[in-house]
This record gives C-alpha cells, structure tokens and sequence, in this order.
C-alpha cells in the first residue's frame, strides 16, 4: 500500500508540473479551459492526478474556478501585474538585501554569473530555457536569503508574472542579464545596500517592459 501511495502522490507532482509548465511556457494560452477528461488523455494519466494538479494551480493562481464549466487558464489584469511587481520589489529588495549578509558558498553565485556572460556572449537561448534560469537565479536569492516563508512568496508572485518576463520580451534581454550580473557582484561583495538596490533597478525595469509590452498587445 505505501508503494502504490509514494506512486500516486508523484504521479499527481508529475502532472502538476506538466501543466504548470504548459501554462508557464505559453502552450496553453490565459482562458484555456481545463477539461479532465481531455487532458487525462493528452497526459496519459488518469483523471485523478489532473484533478489533483488543477486544484494545487488553482491555490497557486494559475487556474481559476469557474462558477459554471471547467476551471479555466488565468488571465492576469494590468492592475494585478502592477500590484503583484509592486510587491515582488518589496520583498525580492528584502531577499537581496539579506542574501549578501549570508556567507552562501561564493561557487553558487559565479555558476549564475558564468551562465549569464555565456547568455551575453553566445547565441541567445530559447525562451523557456532562459525563462527557466530567471526563475531559478530569482529563487536562489529567496533561499539564500533564509526565510521560508519569504521564499514561498516570491515563488508564487514569480510564477504569476512569468509569461511576461524576460523571456517574452526580447528587448529586456541583455539589460535584465546585465541587472543580474549587478546583483550577483553586490552579493559577492557582501554588499546589502548595492544588492537591494540593484535588485529594485531590476524589478522596475521589468515591471516597466512589462506594462509596455501589456500595452502593446490591447
């Protein structure tokens, strides 16, 4: 029983990052609906693990239920992504800021840096792929930072804004890359001032690309 328990639980983990990744990368599109049955069968599982997986997106807010008909991809309005940024500055300031007073390992930071020059360098990555590493890079901060519930936050508000990152807005490429190449410099110098400014330069200059790119498409 335990054994068919642990495989049922990553069955349900499996098709809760499935989709969160078809939302992530833009397959499946804001106001997609979110049949059971259809998506049990294009995932190859049962309708049990997609149930599962909508509502663990649904607590997240990548899904909205609706009050008649399948749960639903969610649109985000302006006003909540301005919302959202306004607070993802508050506490991704916060996470910098503490994140160069911890002694984290120094090989962590010069990975994201090297990864980042080889992005400047070299021939741009995918989307997802670049898309993938910001998330990853924001969340090293979060962790370093060494609050859980902090962490736990900025993931949640990253998610919700990810379509709209840098990945989906070529002209923010090498200027974010640059803002974060600031950041991990201010962290290694053990710097907080320097890495929570660099950090609020970083999220409103994202937050302006995003509103314009929001313009763009009504």
């Amino acid at each position: 029983m335990q054994g068919t328990d642990e495989a049922d639980k990553n069955l349900t983990e499996h098709t809760v990052q499935k989709l969160r990744d078809m939302i992530l990368s833009g397959e499946l599109a804001a106001g997609t609906h979110l049949q059971e049955r259809a998506f049990a069968e294009r995932l190859g599982v049962s309708r049990t693990p997609v149930r599962e997986a909508i509502s663990r997106l649904i607590t997240e807010g990548l899904v909205t239920r609706q009050t008649r008909g399948a749960p639903t991809v969610s649109r985000i309005s302006v006003s909540e992504v301005v919302e959202i940024l306004h607070v993802r500055r508050l506490l991704e300031c916060e996470a910098a800021r503490q994140a160069a007073n911890v002694h984290s390992p120094a090989e962590d930071w010069l990975r994201f840096k090297a990864k980042t020059l080889e992005f400047l360098e070299n021939e741009r990555p995918d989307r997802v792929e670049h898309a993938d590493f910001d998330f990853d890079f924001h969340m090293h901060i979060a962790k370093t930072a060494g609050s859980k519930l902090l962490s736990e936050m900025i993931k949640g508000l990253k998610m919700k804004t990810r379509i709209f990152d840098q990945g989906e807005i070529p002209s923010r490429f090498e200027p974010g890359a640059r803002e974060h190449l600031a950041i991990i410099d201010a962290i290694l110098a053990r710097d907080p001032d320097a890495a929570e400014q660099a950090m609020r330069r970083h999220i409103e200059n994202a937050r302006e690309a995003i509103l314009s790119h929001i313009h763009r498409l009504s």
